[in-house]
């Protein structure tokens, strides 16, 4: 279960699956990509704030389950991993660039479910098998 945590008069435990889409859906998370990806969303977690408990992609998308307080909305938590994820894999990765034309990685829409105590697990497990398929 998420850990119950205390802010400045509320208590909470805020759990969000996450999941995007690779532009065109092409198979390019692939491999050092696929690796450095995951450094940098943990990263920018790190850099706002918030937690990523459980990350795995499959070739061309990304699952992830974020913790965070009620300060973060799920638009800026989106914005600042998919914008910053991919402005600096096309700079360390520039063979991207010839795959995906246009200059965008990511597809713009986004999936989001809130997680509770009685499908955490469930999440965790289909994450961690995203690339056992």
């Amino acid at each position: 279960m998420a850990e119950v945590k205390h802010g400045r008069g509320y208590v909470y435990a805020i759990q969000y699956h996450i999941v995007w889409c690779v532009k065109y859906r092409h198979n390019v998370l692939l491999g050092d990509i696929d690796i450095r990806l995951k450094e940098i969303l943990n990263q920018i977690a790190i850099d706002n704030g918030f937690t990523i408990s459980e990350i795995e992609s499959d070739c061309d998308h990304v699952h992830l389950l974020v913790d965070c307080n009620p300060q973060h909305s799920i638009p800026n938590i989106i914005k600042a991993l998919k914008g910053v994820s991919a402005r600096l894999l096309f700079k360390e990765f520039p063979q991207l660039k010839k795959k995906l034309w246009g200059g965008h990685l990511w597809n713009p829409s986004y999936f989001v479910a809130t997680v509770s105590e009685n499908t955490e697990q469930q999440i965790r497990q289909y994450i961690r098998n995203q690339q056992k398929k």
